[in-house]
């Protein structure tokens, strides 16, 4: 049966004050009388009771002859002083008990001698007793209901690896024989300090503020033509059994310098990172170029039959990056709305992942090719809660097969040795 209400508290008060007694209380409540006996003895409030002849010390009644226990020099005895409650300062304060609390009704509601009575007085509120109720139920339900050595052994755990980079969505994935507790009660621990990792170690523990609508212009570029973002969920529609890629770049410094050409396999998760010299419509091509070699005409048409990119310069040679110098198709370009980075979300929400390691600002041309493969080998190793727990190489790895793995060095970094922190290619610097 559910608690008590506020509306039945206000019933047992006035049946109280009525002289009910609890089995009449109870029956009206539809509950049983020991419900009602809990809640008067539990949710009843305890005043001590001033008199002009003294207090309800069991001592002032015996010749208590103390005085200025409150600090000032006085001739009164602090038993009957009115200007100071020698109660707040004396350290033999003993109250009377009034013996007629211990039974029914529990309560001073409907006692005769309440007002002369120098002793503690205990009275049931409705008002009162719903508050203690509610501070008493809110109590029960906060702490950390763990032991010291079961926290202590996921510390060890969580805490490190938090300040590698990685989620507790991660951590979680790979450790949950030894950490039985869901997400949101680990979130609430680490917010209780119960942990040695802080909030600030946790990578999303953001708050984002809302998007503004955008006026897209539209656009007729010769290089669109075809491959607008509508022509793209046409083809798409059309070619179910098709999986899509998208393609963008990142960039470091303001200035000139390396900037990052990146892939995702939509599906999957699985990212590809290279590096190049400049943001150009050549390197792009070289990159196309020497994946084609690298993997073999065949394959690459499986594994890239779809991209979509937005409307950067450095992909509008559209028939070099959809054929080869030989003229052989070998994938089908669209092109996102302008400003519309949100419709190939995936690659932009990988790109948290690279800023984890390389902040924005940060130039690339201190970094090889060799950083980047490992960098997306990290990311890559990092367990997703669109996988359902998997990482982006346990979900692709038959999709993608050895070949292309090995022919582009990638492989799974064990998940307790993940680092998305600046830490990664620190060394680099």
């Amino acid at each position: 049966m559910k608690h008590l209400t506020k509306a039945d508290r206000f019933i047992i008060e006035r049946f109280l004050i009525s002289g009910y007694s609890f089995n009449e209380i109870a029956l009206k409540l539809n509950r049983h009388p020991s419900t009602i006996s809990r809640e008067i003895r539990n949710n009843r409030n305890f005043l001590n009771v001033r008199t002009p002849l003294g207090n309800d010390c069991a001592l002032s009644g015996s010749g208590c002859s103390t005085k200025g226990i409150c600090g000032k020099d006085c001739y009164r005895r602090c038993a009957v002083c009115k200007d100071a409650d020698c109660r707040e300062y004396c350290e033999d304060y003993l109250p009377v008990h009034c013996k007629k609390l211990d039974v029914k009704p529990y309560v001073c509601n409907l006692c005769k001698e309440r007002v002369s009575c120098k002793q503690a007085h205990a009275y049931y509120n409705a008002h009162m007793a719903d508050a203690n109720a509610q501070r008493t139920l809110s109590k029960s339900r906060s702490g950390l209901h763990v032991s010291a050595d079961q926290l202590h052994e996921m510390d060890e755990i969580i805490t490190p690896l938090l300040k590698q980079g990685q989620s507790l969505s991660h951590i979680l994935a790979n450790h949950a024989d030894k950490i039985p507790y869901s997400r949101k009660t680990i979130y609430n621990y680490v917010d209780a300090h119960a942990f040695t990792a802080k909030n600030i170690d946790l990578p999303r523990k953001v708050r984002y503020k809302k998007r503004k609508l955008q006026y897209h212009a539209k656009v007729t570029y010769k290089y669109r033509i075809g491959r607008t973002f509508e022509d793209f969920k046409t083809y798409m529609e059309a070619h179910s059994d098709l999986s899509a890629v998208e393609m963008d770049t990142v960039k470091g410094s303001r200035e000139k310098g390396n900037v990052l050409l990146t892939f995702i396999f939509r599906k999957h998760n699985f990212m590809l990172i290279f590096l190049l010299d400049a943001a150009s419509q050549e390197n792009v091509i070289a990159v196309f170029d020497m994946l084609t070699k690298v993997l073999g005409l065949g394959l690459f048409r499986k594994l890239f039959p779809v991209i979509l990119t937005d409307n950067g310069c450095e992909f509008k040679d559209v028939n070099a990056l959809e054929y080869t110098k030989n003229g052989a198709e070998r994938a089908k370009l669209f092109y996102c709305d302008p400003q519309a980075s949100w419709q190939k979300a995936h690659i932009e929400k990988n790109h948290q992942f690279i800023r984890y390691v390389l902040p924005k600002r940060q130039s690339f041309d201190v970094f090889t090719q060799a950083d980047m493969t490992l960098l997306a080998n990290h990311i890559n190793s990092f367990s997703r809660d669109s996988l359902d727990g998997k990482c982006p190489f346990d979900a692709a790895k038959d999709f993608l097969g050895g070949k292309f793995l090995d022919r582009l060095g990638l492989f799974k970094v064990p998940p307790d040795d993940v680092i998305l922190t600046t830490n990664l290619l620190k060394k680099q610097l």
